[in-house]
C-alpha cells in the first residue's frame, strides 16, 4: 500500500467514526434525581450476584472434590474450559445488550428483569448433591454442562447490571459513591455466603461435607439473590442514554477499543486481582480445613475482604476526592503485598495470627476491588473521550472477559496446584492430608496474594493514564458534549 492509499484508508476510517457518532445521541434526564435510592437499589444488585457467584467461587470446587468425589485436577480443567467458554459469552452479552432496544426504563434493567429467572435455576441445579451416585462419565458431563449454563446466565445478568453504572449519573463523585455501595453489596451478600454456609455444611464437628444440607443452604441463598435483582430494578433510574440509530460495526469498535490504554492496562490489572481473589477463596477452605484444621475459624477468614469493604467505605470518597482512584489503589496494593509476604515468612499456626494479619493484607486488594467498578465507568467515558462513540455494555463486557478468564486460570492453576502437592480427595470425607501438603496449601494462600498484590501495584503505578485530573477533565468534556 502506497503512501497515498494509507492517508486515504485512514480518512475513510474517519469518516465511517463520523458517521457512526452522528448516529448516536446521548441525553441526558433528570427526571429522577440521583440519590440514595439508586445507590441502595444499585447495591442490592451486588447482593443478588454475590449470593450466586460466591456460592460458586468459594465452595464449588470443594463440593465437587469432596462431596462429588472428583480430582483436583478433572475440576480444575473444567473450571479452566468453562471460564474460557463463558468469557467469550461476556463479550457477547455487551455487544447485545448494547444494540438492544432503549425502552422506558432504559437500556440495561430489561435484561436484569428477564435473566435473574434461569440464573435462579442453574444457581441450585449446580449443587445437587444425588449426582455423586452416578457413573463418572454421566457425572462429569453433568457438572460441565450445568457449570457452563450457569456461567453463561450469570453473564446475562452482571453484564447490563455493571453496564447500567456509567447510565446512572454523570458524575465523577455518583460514580465513586455506585462502586463503594456495590462493594458494601458484595460485602454483605459474599459475607453472609462465606460466614453461613461453613456452620451448615459439615456434619456435626467433622471435616466431613454434608451435600443434602449444602443443598439446602443453596436453595435459599439463591431465592435471597433473586428478590435482591428485584429491589435493583425498582430502585434505580437511568439516566444517560445512547439511542443508536445503527449498530457500530464490530471491526470499527475494536479498533476503537484498542485505542484506549486505559481499557488495556485496567484488563491486566483486573486479571492479576481476580486471580489473587479466586485463589485466595478457594486455598482459604482448604487452608482451614487441612492445615489449621478449624472449620469455624475458617467462616471467620472468609468474610475479611467484606468487612475491610465495609471498614473503607465509609472513606471511601474523601480518599478518592483527596488523591484520587489511581493512585490511593496504588498504595492500598503494595501494603498488601508488604503484609502477605511477612506473613508467607512468619509461616504461623497460630490461627488468631494468621486472621489478624489477614485482616490488614485484605486492605490491599480491598481498595482496587471496592473502586474497580468505577474504574470501568471511568474507562468507558475515556472511550467516548477518544473516539466519540459510547458503547458501556462492550467495554464493560471486555473487562469482564478478562476476569473471567483470570477465573478460569485461577480455577484451572488451583485445582491442578492441589493435584500436584498430594491433596486426597474423598467424597466420604476424613481425609487427613499430609504434614507436606498442608504445609504447600500455606504457602499458595500467602504467596500467591503477595505476588498479585505487588505485580497489580507497579502495573497500575506505571501504565494506567487515567489519574485524578484526566478523570475530572474527561467528565467535563463529556458533560459539556451531552444533550440535555
Amino acid at each position: 500500500m502506497d503512501k497515498t492509499q494509507a492517508v486515504s484508508t485512514t480518512h475513510d476510517k474517519t469518516q465511517e467514526a463520523a458517521s457512526l457518532q452522528a448516529k448516536q445521541t446521548i441525553t441526558i434526564t433528570d427526571a429522577h434525581p440521583f440519590g440514595w435510592k439508586d445507590k441502595i437499589g444499585y447495591m442490592f444488585g451486588d447482593i443478588g450476584n454475590n449470593f450466586s457467584f460466591n456460592m460458586v467461587n468459594s465452595f464449588l470446587m470443594i463440593f465437587y472434590t469432596n462431596v462429588l468425589g472428583l480430582s483436583g485436577a478433572m475440576v480444575g480443567l473444567l473450571f479452566l474450559i468453562a471460564r474460557l467458554v463463558d468469557a467469550v459469552a461476556d463479550v457477547t452479552v455487551g455487544r447485545m445488550v448494547d444494540n438492544s432496544q432503549l425502552t422506558k426504563e432504559g437500556r440495561f434493567k430489561p435484561w436484569v428483569r428477564r435473566m435473574k429467572y434461569p440464573l435462579l435455576v442453574f444457581s441450585i441445579v449446580l449443587f445437587v448433591p444425588w449426582v455423586k451416585d452416578l457413573s463418572m462419565g454421566l457425572r462429569l458431563g453433568y457438572v460441565f454442562l450445568t457449570y457452563l449454563l450457569w456461567g453463561i446466565f450469570y453473564s446475562a445478568v452482571n453484564i447490563p447490571y455493571g453496564s447500567m453504572a456509567s447510565s446512572l449519573s454523570d458524575q465523577p463523585s455518583d460514580k465513586t459513591s455506585l462502586s463503594t455501595f456495590r462493594s458494601i453489596g458484595a460485602a454483605v451478600g459474599g459475607s453472609i455466603v462465606a460466614y453461613v454456609v461453613p456452620l451448615f455444611m459439615y456434619v456435626g464437628s467433622s471435616t466431613q461435607i454434608s451435600g443434602e444440607r449444602f443443598f439446602i443452604v443453596v436453595i435459599a441463598c439463591s431465592i435471597l439473590g433473586f428478590l435482591s435483582y428485584i429491589v435493583l430494578t425498582k430502585m434505580t433510574s437511568e439516566r444517560i442514554r445512547t439511542e443508536k440509530s445503527e449498530p457500530v460495526p464490530m471491526k470499527l469498535l475494536l479498533v476503537n477499543l484498542l485505542k484506549n490504554k486505559a481499557l488495556i492496562v485496567l484488563v491486566i490489572v483486573d486479571i492479576v486481582v481476580v486471580i489473587n481473589q479466586n485463589l485466595s477463596m478457594v486455598t482459604i477452605a482448604y487452608l482451614f480445613n487441612d492445615y489449621f484444621r478449624n472449620t469455624a475459624a475458617m467462616s471467620v477468614a472468609m468474610i475479611f475482604n467484606y468487612v475491610i469493604i465495609i471498614i473503607l467505605a465509609p472513606f471511601s470518597g474523601w480518599i478518592v476526592k483527596k488523591y484520587g482512584r489511581k493512585e490511593s489503589s496504588v498504595v492500598a496494593l503494595f501494603f498488601g503485598a508488604a503484609i502477605y509476604t511477612t506473613l508467607a515468612i512468619l509461616h504461623t499456626h497460630s490461627v488468631i495470627v494468621y486472621l489478624t494479619m489477614v485482616l490488614l493484607g485484605a486492605l490491599g486488594a480491598g481498595m482496587f476491588s471496592m473502586m474497580v467498578w468505577a474504574f470501568i465507568t471511568d474507562v468507558i467515558d475515556n472511550q467516548q473521550v477518544l473516539t466519540g462513540i459510547r458503547e458501556d455494555g462492550m467495554v464493560y463486557g471486555i473487562n469482564s472477559f478478562s476476569r473471567k478468564v483470570a477465573q478460569a486460570l485461577a480455577g484451572g492453576f488451583g485445582g491442578i496446584m492441589l493435584t500436584l502437592i498430594g491433596y486426597q480427595s474423598s467424597a466420604a470425607g476424613g481425609v487427613v492430608q499430609s504434614d507436606a501438603v498442608a504445609n504447600s496449601i500455606y504457602y499458595m494462600a500467602t504467596g500467591i496474594p503477595a505476588v498479585c498484590c505487588g505485580l497489580a501495584a507497579i502495573i497500575l503505578l506505571f501504565f494506567y493514564p487515567l489519574n485524578k485530573k484526566q478523570v475530572i477533565k474527561n467528565a467535563e468534556i463529556l458533560r459539556n458534549a451531552a444533550t440535555k
